[in-house]
Order: C-alpha cells, then sequence, then structure tokens
C-alpha cells in the first residue's frame, strides 16, 4: 500500500504545497509570538531554523498528505 500511495499522481505535489503552507504559517505565528519582530531569525543560526523548518514541513506535509491519499484509496476499495 505504501508504494501505491506514494506512486500514486499529485501525492508528492500534495506533500510539497502543504509543507510550504505548514512554513507559512509556523512563520507567521512566530512572528507574531515574538512582537511582531524578526528578531528569531537573527538570534540564534538562521541556517538551522531554515534546515528545521523545511525538514519539519517536509515531514508534516507527507503524514497528512499520505493519510489523506491513503483514505480515498480506502474508499475506493
Amino acid at each position: 500500500m505504501f508504494k501505491k500511495i506514494v506512486n500514486h499522481p499529485g501525492f508528492w505535489r500534495s506533500v510539497v504545497s502543504i509543507g510550504i503552507a505548514f512554513i507559512v504559517l509556523f512563520m507567521i505565528f512566530r512572528w507574531v509570538l515574538d512582537g511582531f519582530s524578526f528578531k528569531f531569525l537573527t538570534e540564534n543560526n538562521p541556517w538551522l531554523l531554515i534546515c528545521a523548518l523545511g525538514l519539519g514541513g517536509f515531514v508534516y506535509g507527507f503524514f497528512v498528505t499520505y493519510g489523506k491519499f491513503w483514505k480515498k484509496l480506502k474508499e475506493k476499495e
């Protein structure tokens, strides 16, 4: 079932779009919590933040999309 879901058309496009949405919403949330200041980008290593956001966005997008496609394929069967 895993290979069937991962190779389904549109799976990876959905992973990327949900991952990007996660990153944008996380950045907005963090910006608001820091008092509308982007100091969280400069206080620590910005590359670490970018890598963490990229990895987090990919993992979140993958699991959400996998669940969505799994449900869709289960309903077809």
